[in-house]
């Protein structure tokens, strides 16, 4: 049976040494405009040259997450930040929008690509679609069963990576409004507030400060 690669994040410098101190066979890492972990301490351009550096000088690989969702004034930003990826050669990148992907293929070819989480792959038509496309490994929704799982991996030859510890989002990976809402931070931008585990009454409109109790069995919350 192969061993799977245990894979950390390493949210700053401190994070990445701590990863890979305590045994991580690979890190990922990003730059806070593009990479979905915004509030990370993250790094600047230049200072991911030297994490990818740092990693690889301890036999560990470097990924780098550029995962957000571009909007036409992010793509010259972006276009930079594949050249300097290209220069910096990290063991893979890390993508959602088809867009940014089809920049990597063309700028980078040399770079692995990784699917991001956020692009929902929840079934093995769509893990064979980027399987087709070239990419080298897809991160399967954090929705899916095990049993999802081994189907998927039956049906496709490509990398799977799965999530075993980390925030499972009431939404389809991170695609969620409340905190853009309630907080103006968006979590598709990787500025999540986690709102939806904030504690919540529930009261009628009409009815201020009567507070409704809320019950929850095996068939749902009512």
């Amino acid at each position: 049976m192969n061993k799977p690669e245990l894979l950390a994040p390493a949210g700053d410098s401190e994070k990445l040494r701590t990863a890979l101190h305590y045994g991580a066979d690979a890190v990922y890492m990003g730059d806070s405009r593009f990479s979905l972990r915004g509030k990370a301490g993250n790094f600047q351009p230049e200072q991911l040259r030297d994490a990818v550096a740092y990693a690889h000088a301890r036999n560990a690989r470097a990924y780098v997450t550029a995962n957000i969702f571009a909007h036409n004034r992010d793509l010259k930003a972006i276009e930079e930040h594949v050249w300097l990826l290209k220069d910096i050669l990290p063991d893979a990148v890390i993508v959602s929008d088809p867009g940014i992907f089809s920049m990597f293929r063309r700028i980078a070819p040399e770079i692995n690509i990784h699917i991001s989480t956020q692009a929902n792959i929840t079934n093995a038509e769509t893990a064979r679609f980027w399987e087709n496309l070239g990419a080298r490994r897809i991160i399967l929704a954090r929705e899916l069963s095990i049993e999802e799982i081994r189907g998927i991996r039956q049906k496709t030859k490509i990398e799977l990576e799965v999530f075993v510890h980390g925030s499972i989002c009431i939404s389809y990976s991170g695609r969620c409004y409340i905190s853009s809402f309630l907080a103006s931070r968006s979590a598709n931008t990787g500025e999540c507030t986690n709102s939806c585990r904030w504690n919540y009454s529930l009261m009628e409109e009409k009815r201020h400060g009567e507070y409704l109790p809320v019950f929850e069995d095996e068939r749902g919350t009512y």
